[in-house]
Parts: structure tokens; sequence; C-alpha cells
């Protein structure tokens, strides 16, 4: 058991590392050239990842916690967990205006430098935000108002539904699920069909768009799993019992190890701009202590 309970956290730890090396490579890609930084895409994909950066650190430190002491102060437990629900909620909506992005480059190509500008990407990050907020605060205000003090000083199993575990909470957080899933599915259909009318004249520009909606739609479908959560993890505690901590492994790698592992790949690699950029500084970094003078060589 104790093996088990070792190779999960391993498992979970080094799939961590490696996205958010990734991650980290492809940021510092983006800061090194300016073709990038003035691309409201680009812009919104390093968004994306630096979310992802955030989400996975927090969640895997939860994990972590979670196996290493069972339960933690509620206190520190909101400090960790509202972190992650921010960035877990940004993901699905910073997709979307991602596939909207796409949709205005495509299908109304001659208003994009007027509709795309970096001032009004930057604004739609703020917006991202701000939506998250107001879905994830009011449970803390919630949670102050109706629990006694003694709970914040009690220690619970760290999850969002053993902490904000108002009824008030609980019936708000499913509203803005539902409200989330439907806002950014119908984002997703609208853009893909719309693009994929366009992508039927055979330009090469669409087809990509269009394929990039598709994976954008697989990404999104395991965002979304997060909203349906609950009911799957109540589903299989219904089923399997006496695996509980299995369970919580499997939901986890589902709903926060998955989603960041594609983002890389969607928006990254099947750039060949991006990835050209992005090659170079992998492999000068992955041979930086092997070879130091050539690495010196290669990126000067």
């Amino acid at each position: 058991m104790l093996l088990s309970n070792l190779g999960r956290n391993v498992t979970v730890v080094v799939l961590g590392i490696t996205i958010n090396y990734i991650n980290a490579t492809m940021v510092h890609t983006f800061n090194k050239h300016h073709i990038f930084k003035s691309n409201p895409r680009f812009i919104l994909f390093i968004h994306l990842l630096f979310n992802d950066v955030i989400q996975l650190t927090t969640s895997i430190s939860l994990f972590i916690f979670t196996y290493a002491f069972n339960t933690i102060y509620v206190s520190v437990c909101c400090l960790l967990i509202l972190p992650a629900i921010f960035t877990t909620q940004n993901t699905p909506l910073n997709i979307a205006f991602m596939a909207a992005e796409c949709y205005i480059a495509v299908c109304i190509p001659l208003r994009y430098n007027y509709i795309c500008t970096i001032k009004r990407t930057y604004i739609v990050i703020g917006l991202i935000w701000t939506m998250s907020s107001l879905s994830v605060l009011p449970d803390v205000f919630i949670l102050l108002v109706t629990e006694p003090l003694e709970f914040l000083n009690s220690r619970v199993q760290c999850h969002r539904h053993t902490v904000f575990r108002s009824t008030y909470s609980l019936k708000k957080r499913d509203v803005s699920h539902i409200l989330f899933l439907v806002v950014v599915w119908l984002t997703l259909f609208y853009t893909y069909f719309r693009i994929l009318f366009v992508a039927k004249a055979a330009q090469a520009d669409a087809k990509k768009a269009r394929n990039t909606i598709l994976l954008q739609g697989f990404q999104v479908l395991l965002c979304m799993m997060v909203y349906v959560q609950p009911i799957l993890r109540q589903g299989l505690m219904y089923l399997f019992p006496a695996n509980l901590r299995i369970i919580y492994f499997f939901i986890f790698i589902m709903n926060q190890i998955l989603p960041r592992l594609v983002s890389p790949i969607i928006y990254g690699l099947r750039d060949k701009t991006f990835r050209k950029y992005f090659k170079r500084y992998l492999i000068c970094t992955v041979t930086m202590n092997l070879h130091p003078t050539t690495t010196l060589k290669m990126l000067s």
C-alpha cells in the first residue's frame, strides 16, 4: 500500500515537473522574440501556459499534502485551493477566447487588426480572471458568514466540497459550472462550423484553423470533466468504495494533468515558427550542462 501511494505521488510529481518545464521553456521563447509578443494569439497562448503552471503547481501541492497529512487546517487549505480553483476555471474561458480569435482571423480577416489588438487582448485576459473571481470569491464570503470560527481552525481533507460545504456554495458552484459549460461549448461549436464553411474553399489556413478548433474541443472536454467531477466521484465511490485514493488519483490525472499536457502540443508545437525557436531553446537547455561552450555559441 505504501509503495503504491508513493508510486502515485512520484507519477504526479514527474508529470508536473515535465509539463511545467516545457511550459516554462515556451514562455521563455515567447519573451525572447518580439514577433510573438505582438501577436494576440500567442499572448493568449502564453497566458494559458502561465495559468497552467500555477494550476499544476498548486494542485500537485494539494495532492501531495493530502497523501502526506491526510488533513490540513481549513485556513491553510483555502490559501492553497483558491489559486487552483481560479486557474482551473480560467482554462476553458481562455480556450474559448482563443477559438474566437481563430474565427476572426479566418472568417473576417479584414477586420482582424482592428478587433484583435494587443490592448484588447490584455483586457480579455483581465476579463477571464474577473469571471473566475466572480465565480469563486462568493464562496469565501459564504464561508466566513455561515461557518463558525472553530471551523477555520479545524482540520479537513483539502477539497473544494469539504471547505466550501454550504448548501449555497454547492448550488452556486453547480450553476456557475453549467453556465461556463454552455457558454464555452456554444463558442466552440459556432466558431468551428463557421470555420468549416470557410475551409470548404480549400484554404490551407482555414483547414488548419478547423483542426485547431477540433483539438480545442478535445481539450475543453477534458477541462469540463471538472464540472462533472462531483457526480463522477460519487459514482466511482459507490462502485468502488474500498479504492478511495485510487479514485482521487484517477480523477486528478484526468482533470488536472491531461488538459495541461495537450496545451503545448495544440498551440505551440503545431506552429512552425514557434516550434523552430522553441526547439532551439529546449535543446540548448538540455545540453547546457553537457556542453556549456557549445551551448553559449548556439545562443549567441
